[in-house]
């Protein structure tokens, strides 16, 4: 959909997709096809692929340029068991970063072909309503 303005001159914006250049289509396809098991949507000069309705794209970098990165963008996978998905991607032959305990989850890191960084996010177990309600009450100061 394209960019529009809305009358009170706020933008209104719809989600595209999401993508990543890379040097070598067939290498990266492959990457993200048979060792992460994403589903193809389509492929034609793009290889596309459809994550619970977010749409990923592979897109060829132009010739004679440098794949862009190192930015802080990167994709994200939600898991349900984090060591379990490190085990079969290690399997797989990906090497990914030791696991971090974060606030809420754990996360771990790895790359694909062309250095991209990517990481595996698994939430904290939902904690009982008395733990959340204890959670969220303000200390209070004597």
């Amino acid at each position: 959909m394209p960019l529009t303005s809305s009358p009170a001159g706020q933008l209104k914006l719809s989600f595209d997709a999401i993508f990543y250049y890379v040097r070598n289509m067939e290498e990266s396809t492959a990457f993200y096809r048979d060792v992460l098991g994403l589903p193809v949507a389509s492929r034609d000069y793009v290889t596309r692929f459809d994550l619970d309705g977010v749409l990923f794209e592979l897109v060829p970098c132009p010739p004679g340029s440098a794949v862009p990165g190192g930015g802080n963008a990167r994709l994200c996978f939600g898991v349900s068991n984090l060591e379990e998905t490190l085990k079969e991607l290690c399997a797989r032959g990906v090497e990914p970063s030791p696991v971090k305990h974060e606030k809420g989850g754990s996360i771990a890191f790895f790359h694909d072909p062309d250095g991209n960084e990517l990481c595996l996010w698994q939430y904290e177990p939902a904690k009982g309503p008395r733990e959340l309600v204890e959670s969220a009450q303000i200390p209070h100061h004597a």
